[in-house]
């Protein structure tokens, strides 16, 4: 069957393919899940030490950034209902091996070191609360041997955990935005922090300031791509995922601003980039009686439901690359009875476990971001590439300009401009030789195989 032609992929492999338990509501709602979470409750106060008091503009920055690259991914997810996302549109649109297996390794990277930070955080100051009785590492680690236990037990159950606490981490942004609104009709805060840019200088400093909390910043709004990789769990995917993913997009880039534009005008820069636990802070200082102790409660519901479904990415991903191909075939198996990959489960909760025990939270976060702005640059390419590949199905195509903007801005961010800490670079670069390793090792499988 050609390209053009989406298939199952039971047709490709000898394993039963994959429920599809993913409505258009829950799927809104998993993509809302997916991009709220760690990186506003636990980064928000190191973007601060990196602007200032106008914490609000990398986030809105961000925002931009997020949907000029959520519009190629709604035409190509549209074009190409399969679970691989963009490493099958970098093999589709480029058809260079070693070129996709990078690119979905450092998608898969990515998942794992979002999920990672998460894992962290939920380990943090949120959790500190309640006790600081048990080693917070031990504590990141039971808590993502936890999470995969979760994801092999179904698709569905997962999503509806996502479901779950989806809405409870939004419920603790609309407690922040609520305290905001009570502070500004009382006269409390600080409005002239709102345009304090702490950037270190002016000109060429300001501007790398600025992208740099950016670029940390943006750390806040990933998610969205790795709902793609659900396309195969997702009914009629062509026409559901356009509305989710924008619909996504907007409504968490707005309450990404407006919590930051709070965070600001309660909380000076300094605190909020002290703590592991911004949002307490903000709790704390905004004159209204809420219990600390509830919110930390619905913030570590808010990590957990990072963590969740970026381990799910992950290993969908896995599954979708087994298929592909791109990892030999073993990394599909899907067990009989839940249908779900429990060989990339297993392999991902390994690697987490790994950057849980050698990584921190503001460090796994920019990794995060760097690794899928690289990632975000090839796509909005490869959207571009595609344009000629037709398709025998109605789908949503994205206006020319967006992709060339999205890939523009998704370069720059991923630059030194955007004074980036060095060992961001070398754990990216250490993760990609780790990839490296992998394609070789995947080669020679291969190549034993033909000769078999």
């Amino acid at each position: 069957m050609s390209a053009s032609q989406p298939t199952n992929a039971s047709t490709t492999s000898g394993e039963p393919p994959l429920k599809r338990a993913i409505g258009p509501k829950l799927l809104i709602l998993f993509v809302i899940g997916d991009i709220l979470g760690t990186g506003i409750y636990a980064t928000t106060g190191k973007v601060a030490g990196k602007v200032g008091g106008a914490l609000w503009l990398p986030f809105l920055i961000g925002f931009v950034v997020a949907m000029l690259t959520a519009a190629s991914y709604v035409e190509l997810v549209g074009k190409y209902p399969k679970a691989a996302g963009a490493a099958l549109y970098a093999q589709k649109a480029f058809k260079v091996p070693f070129l996709t297996f990078v690119i979905a390794f450092m998608v898969m990277c990515s998942g794992l070191s979002s999920a990672s930070a998460a894992a962290l955080a939920f380990s943090g100051d949120y959790l500190g609360e309640f006790t600081d009785a048990v080693p917070p590492t031990l504590v990141a680690i039971l808590f993502v041997l936890a999470l995969a236990a979760i994801n092999l037990r179904g698709v569905a159950e997962s999503v509806k955990a996502n479901v779950v606490l989806t809405l409870v981490e939004l419920s603790g942004l609309v407690v922040i935005l609520s305290i905001g609104a009570y502070a500004v009709f009382a006269g409390g805060g600080e409005p002239s922090r709102l345009t304090d840019l702490e950037t270190g200088g002016t000109g060429y400093a300001l501007m790398t300031g600025v992208l740099g909390a950016t670029a940390l910043g943006f750390f806040a709004f990933v998610g969205f791509e790795d709902s793609v990789n659900m396309a195969e769990e997702t009914q009629d995917p062509a026409r559901t995922f356009p509305r989710a993913i924008f619909i996504g997009v907007t409504v968490t880039g707005t309450i990404y601003v407006l919590v930051a534009l709070v965070s600001s005008l309660l909380v000076d820069s300094r605190t909020l980039e002290g703590s592991s636990g911004p949002l307490l802070e903000v709790v704390k200082a905004g004159g209204v009686d809420f219990p600390p102790k509830l919110f930390a409660l619905i913030a570590l519901f808010a990590v957990t439901n990072s963590a969740l479904i970026n381990i799910m990415m992950a290993s969908r991903l896995c599954y979708g690359m087994a298929n592909e191909r791109i990892l030999p075939r073993a990394m599909g198996s899907v067990l009989a009875r839940r249908r779900t990959p429990w060989a990339g489960i297993v392999f991902v909760t390994v690697l987490a476990v790994g950057l849980v025990s050698t990584g921190e939270i503001e460090g796994l976060g920019d990794t995060t971001s760097f690794l899928l702005l690289c990632v975000f640059a090839v796509v909005n390419i490869a959207v571009l590439v595609l344009r000629k590949d037709r398709v025998d199905h109605a789908h949503f195509r994205t206006p020319t300009a967006l992709p060339v903007l999205g890939a523009i801005t998704s370069l720059i961010l991923a630059s030194p401009l955007a004074d980036r800490a060095a060992d961001v670079y070398i754990r990216a670069g250490i993760l990609l030789l780790i990839g490296i390793g992998l394609w070789a090792v995947n080669k020679a499988v291969m190549s034993a195989q033909k000769k078999a």
